[in-house]
C-alpha cells in the first residue's frame, strides 16, 4: 500500500501491552489519515459517553500518507481524543519530528489506551517499543522534559511531551514539541496527563513507501521552488502570521477587551512590524520551507510568537507590550497549555471583574494588568488557588459564576483571534468547526472582508463549506501545513499531484472533498452520540456578538443579526445535507458510506 506504512501501533498502558495492527486499505482510502483515521478509530472504539479523563478514552497520534516526505511542509501530526474541554470530538495538529520519525519507524498512527500505574513515557524505535518510568520527569516543564529525554536517547530522538498543565488536567492543556510547537487545543495534553503519560519518544530510520519515487521527488522540488518564488514569500519570512495584527486592526476584527471591540489603541506595539524589529530567531516545523516561528525577547528570555497568541494575550487583555505578551506566551508553551484558551479565560476574568463578579471569581484583575495575568497563568497550570477554577475553561467558569453572555466560546472551545461582530461568515466558521470555535478549518474572514462584509448569503455558507473541505479535509488528512497554499499561493493542484505520486491514488478535488464531507459527518455524529441530543443552538456563535455592538472604530454599532445568522446556518446545513437541527440525514450518511452510523444515531435522535 504505497504512501501508507499500513501499520497502526497500539500501546495499552494499563496492561503494558504493545500490538501492531494492519491498517485496512479501505479505511485508508475512505479516510486517508490524520484526522480521518483518528475519528474513525474513536467512533469505532470509544464507549458512548466515556469520561474523557478516564483510562477508557483513547489518545490517537495520526499521520497521513504525505507526512514525513519532502515537499511543501509535511512535518505535521494530528493528535485526537474525546475532549475533556468540550466533551465532544477534539483534535489538533502539531509540527514535530515525531511526525516524521513515527512514519520512518513504520507506523501511520499510534493509539494510546488505558492508564499507567505510575508516570511513564513511550519509547519507539522501529519495532522496538518500550514503556519507561517517567517519575523523575513528572513535574518538569515541557522544555526541560524534552532536553532530558534527548540527553538520554540522543539528539536525533523526537519528543512530544506535556508540561505541568497536562499533568494537572487543565482542560485546555496541549502537547508540546521542539520548545514552541504546541497542539491539541481541546485538552489533548490533559488526556495524556490522565494516562500518566509524560512523553512519547520516537526514532525512525526506515523508508516511507512511495508509488513513484522519481516523479514524487521531482514534484516536491518544483512545488517548493514555486512556493519560495512567490512575491509574498519575502514578507512572510520577515513577519509570518504576526502581520495579521495590522490587518485585523484595519478590518476591525482584532479581539480587544474580551472580544468587546475590533480595534486596539496600542496595536502597533505588538504587531508584525514590532516583531520584525525585535526578532532574535526564526524556527520552523520539520520539512518546512517557510518558517513561521518568530522568536522575540520576553520579560525573561525569549519566546516564539504568532498572530493568535499575540492577539489573545495582547489586545484581548489590553496589554500593549510585545515583551509582556511574549512572556505570557512562553509560560503557556513551557507549562503546556493553549495560548488561545488562556487568553480567553484571562479576558473573561478581566471582564467579570469589571462587571462586578470579582467576589464570585474570588479575585479582581484589571485590563492590562500583566503581573496579575502572569501569576494567574502559572496558577492555572498548577491548578493553584483561583487558577483551579480558570483551568476548567471559560464555559464552565461562566456556568459557575454567571456571565455566560460574555463567555466567548462555541461548544466549550474558546474562540480564536478574530472578532465577528461584523463578520457573519467567520462566525459561521467558528460555530460549525468540528472541534468547537477554531479558525483552522475555515479561515474565511479574509475573503469575507474583501467581498460582502455584512451579508448573510448562501454564497457565504458555500465558501465556509468549501474551505472546511480543503483546510479541514485535505490538509488534515494527508497531513500537511496550509501555509504554502494560504500565504504564498501554492495551487492546490500540487497537493493532488504529490498525493498521486506518493500513493498511486488519482486524487481529484472531488475525491478529497468527499473524504472531507465523510469526516465532517462522522465527527458530527460523534458529537451527537456523546451529547445524547442535538439542536441548532449548538452551532451558535457567542451571545456577545449579537447583543453588545462595537462602540469604537469605523464599524461602530456593528453586531451580528440573529435572524440573518440563522438563515446563514440553514444554507450551511442544506449544502452539507444535514437537517435543520444540524444532524446528517440518512441519505447523506448512506451517500458517504456511513451506513453503520445510522443505528447508533437513531438511538439518540430522530433521523430525517
Amino acid at each position: 500500500m504505497a504512501g501508507w506504512q499500513g501499520r497502526v501501533l497500539r500501546v495499552d498502558l494499563t496492561r503494558k501491552k504493545v500490538v501492531v495492527q494492519e491498517l485496512d486499505a479501505s479505511v485508508a482510502r475512505q479516510f486517508i489519515g490524520g484526522r480521518g483515521l483518528a475519528v474513525k478509530i474513536l467512533w469505532d472504539e470509544l464507549p458512548p459517553g466515556v469520561d474523557p479523563l478516564s483510562p477508557y478514552n483513547k489518545l490517537v497520534f495520526a499521520a497521513g500518507p504525505l507526512t514525513g516526505l519532502p515537499g511543501p511542509n509535511f512535518g505535521k501530526l494530528v493528535v485526537a481524543a474525546k475532549s475533556p474541554l468540550t466533551e465532544g470530538y477534539g483534535d489538533g495538529n502539531i509540527g514535530t519530528w515525531v511526525a516524521v520519525n513515527l512514519r520512518k519507524a513504520g507506523y501511520d498512527a499510534l493509539v494510546v489506551e488505558g492508564k499507567a500505574e505510575k508516570p511513564s513515557y513511550i519509547y519507539i524505535e522501529g519495532d522496538k517499543v518500550e514503556i519507561y518510568d517517567a517519575r523523575d520527569l513528572w513535574g518538569l516543564n515541557a522544555w526541560a522534559t524534552e532536553e532530558k529525554l534527548q540527553k538520554i536517547h540522543g539528539r536525533d530522538a523526537a519528543v512530544v511531551t506535556i508540561g505541568p498543565a497536562g499533568e494537572n488536567l487543565v482542560r485546555f492543556a496541549t502537547v508540546v514539541s521542539q520548545k514552541g510547537r504546541s497542539g491539541g487545543r481541546p485538552g489533548m495534553g490533559a488526556v495524556m496527563g490522565s494516562k500518566l503519560l509524560k512523553a512519547v519518544v520516537v526514532k525512525g530510520k526506515g523508508e516511507i513507501p512511495i508509488a513513484d519515487k522519481s516523479a514524487y521527488q521531482k514534484l516536491a522540488v518544483e512545488a517548493v521552488k514555486e512556493g519560495s518564488s512567490s512575491p509574498s514569500y519575502g514578507f512572510w519570512m520577515r513577519q509570518g502570521t504576526t502581520s495579521t495584527v495590522e490587518w485585523a486592526q484595519e478590518a476591525s476584527v482584532l479581539p480587544t477587551y474580551n472580544f468587546s471591540e475590533g480595534q486596539f489603541e496600542e496595536f502597533e506595539k505588538i504587531g508584525g512590524a514590532a516583531v520584525e524589529k525585535f526578532e532574535t530567531d526564526l524556527k520552523s516545523c520539520p520539512l518546512c520551507f517557510m518558517a513561521c516561528g518568530h522568536w522575540v525577547p520576553a520579560v525573561e528570555g525569549t519566546a516564539e510568537v504568532d498572530y493568535e497568541n499575540i492577539a489573545m494575550l495582547g489586545s484581548n487583555l489590553g496589554i500593549g507590550d510585545l515583551q509582556k505578551v511574549a512572556e505570557l506566551n512562553k509560560i503557556a508553551d513551557v507549562m503546556g497549555m493553549d495560548t488561545i484558551s488562556l487568553g480567553n479565560v484571562l479576558g473573561y476574568a478581566m471582564e467579570a471583574s469589571e462587571r462586578g463578579l470579582g467576589d464570585k471569581l474570588g479575585f479582581v484583575v484589571e485590563w492590562g494588568d500583566f503581573e496579575a495575568a502572569r501569576q494567574l497563568a502559572l496558577d492555572i497550570a498548577h491548578r493553584r488557588g483561583f487558577g483551579d477554577l480558570l483551568a476548567e475553561g471559560v464555559k464552565r467558569v461562566a456556568e459557575r459564576i454567571g456571565g455566560t453572555d460574555f463567555a466567548i466560546h462555541v461548544k466549550g472551545l474558546e474562540v480564536s483571534a478574530y472578532d465577528c461582530h461584523a463578520a457573519p461568515a467567520m462566525a459561521l466558521a467558528y460555530a460549525t468547526s468540528p472541534i468547537g470555535a477554531h479558525h483552522k478549518d475555515a479561515w474565511v474572514i479574509s475573503w469575507e472582508v474583501k467581498t460582502d462584509r455584512f451579508g448573510y448569503t448562501r454564497e457565504k455558507a458555500a465558501k465556509v463549506v468549501e474551505l472546511q473541505r480543503i483546510r479541514g479535509g485535505w490538509f488534515e488528512t494527508f497531513v500537511g501545513c496550509r501555509f504554502p497554499w494560504v500565504e504564498v499561493g501554492l495551487p492546490l493542484e500540487w497537493y493532488a499531484k504529490l498525493f498521486k505520486a506518493a500513493t498511486g491514488v488519482d486524487a481529484t478535488p472531488d475525491y478529497f472533498n468527499e473524504v472531507g464531507d465523510r469526516i465532517y459527518a462522522l465527527i458530527r455524529a460523534f458529537w451527537i452520540r456523546e451529547y445524547g441530543q442535538w439542536s441548532r443552538d449548538m452551532d451558535m456563535p457567542p451571545a456577545k456578538w449579537f447583543k453588545q455592538p462595537l462602540t469604537r472604530g469605523p464599524l461602530k454599532g456593528a453586531r451580528l443579526d440573529y435572524d440573518g445568522y440563522n438563515q446563514l446556518l440553514d444554507y450551511y446545513y442544506e449544502i452539507r445535507g444535514w437537517d435543520r437541527r444540524g444532524v446528517p440525514t440518512r441519505e447523506t450518511l448512506r451517500k458517504l458510506g456511513l451506513d453503520y452510523v445510522i443505528p447508533t444515531l437513531e438511538k439518540v435522535v430522530e433521523l430525517a
